[in-house]
């Protein structure tokens, strides 16, 4: 039988690097009771505001709720958002040392308009161009002693096509980590999607697949997943294929086998930020068991506890590691080793 609180404790041995684009969810709530007699527009009568990490910096924000040792390597404006965005994560144990900020970039933030618990509407505020040579340059500069001083266990790339990820960063990065021994990881979006060569665990949902390799096929089988990760392996020379499925759950495919991990039950609420979860969760329980599979089904838990709340939030390790013990474990088909 698995124990649980074993692996979780492991966890905070963990040294993780994040490279991706963070950004600044910022939330306007308020209640609509009325129609604008300007336009035919919902009124919002705000009551309070909140600022959150949002982005690449959710992802490094699940990793450090978990107790992951998170480093995030990124690039921000040097704006009065970027020092708002540096307070929450440094609140948050993440450490902020090998951030850049730049004069030529603004710091994304995403504000929406929240009323009835429902977004209303989203602004925002973001420079989407790839970030220039020269803080390409030293955010490599910045990992490789990194690596040397640190010696990271793996590295999540979290990318929303925001400029940060750029081909030459992804390609430099994975090479000092195999180089290295250590494990790579990848969020990818539709920009880059073939860029990350090499990389470890891969980690689409069905629809960037789908987009990425022109498929029109609208099933989710076995046999149409299993051909999708011999094209993506084609391409990429990957290890492990992860691939979410919504609320059908998770795919997954490595040298030896395949499954799909299906959804739990959920009171969705707000699915953004979920990909952040599960490929925070994945990577850690992975680094910690080498067991694809186990990384799976925990992600896909981790996933959905998440989209119960509104707006992103990061995973609760108690929760989580409850829900391990309640749907897992008493699972009668439990097909995991004992993690010593």
């Amino acid at each position: 039988m698995i124990d649980f609180q074993t692996l979780f404790s492991k966890f905070s041995n963990i040294k993780v690097a994040v490279f991706g684009d963070v950004m600044l969810d910022t939330y306007w709530w308020g209640n609509v009771e009325r129609i604008s007699p300007e336009a035919p527009v919902p009124i919002v009568s705000m009551h309070h505001r909140e600022q959150r990490i949002g982005g690449a910096g959710n992802a490094a924000l699940n990793l450090a709720s978990m107790g992951a040792q998170t480093t995030l390597f990124t690039v921000t404006g040097n704006d009065d958002d970027a020092v708002i965005l540096s307070l929450l994560l440094s609140r948050n144990n993440i450490n902020t040392n090998y951030i850049l900020k730049s004069d030529e970039r603004i710091t994304t933030n995403k504000t929406r308009i929240m009323g009835r618990n429902q977004q209303m509407m989203r602004l925002d505020s973001e420079v989407t161009t790839d970030i220039s040579k020269e803080d390409e340059s030293k955010l490599l500069h910045l990992f490789s002693a990194y690596v040397e001083n640190v010696k990271p266990d793996v590295v999540v790339f979290e990318d929303y096509n925001k400029g940060l990820l750029t081909p030459t960063l992804i390609e430099n990065v994975i090479t000092i980590c195999k180089e290295k021994n250590i494990v790579t990881t990848v969020d990818p979006k539709r920009k880059n999607f073939f860029a990350y060569k090499g990389a470890d665990i891969f980690k689409p949902n069905l629809k960037e697949v789908r987009d990425a390799l022109n498929i029109v096929a609208d099933d989710v089988s076995v046999a149409l997943l299993n051909q999708i990760h011999k094209q993506l392996k084609e391409q990429l020379h990957h290890s492990i294929s992860l691939i979410t499925l919504s609320e059908k759950g998770v795919f997954i495919e490595d040298y030896n086998s395949s499954y799909i991990v299906p959804a739990h039950v959920r009171n969705i609420a707000d699915v953004s930020g979920a990909g952040d979860t599960v490929i925070a969760v994945a990577s850690l329980v992975y680094v910690a068991t080498k067991n694809i599979l186990l990384a799976a089904e925990i992600a896909n838990l981790a996933g959905g506890i998440v989209c119960e709340e509104a707006g992103t939030i990061a995973i609760n390790k108690e929760k989580l590691m409850s829900e391990c013990y309640e749907s897992l474990i008493k699972n009668p088909n439990n097909r995991f080793p004992s993690i010593d």
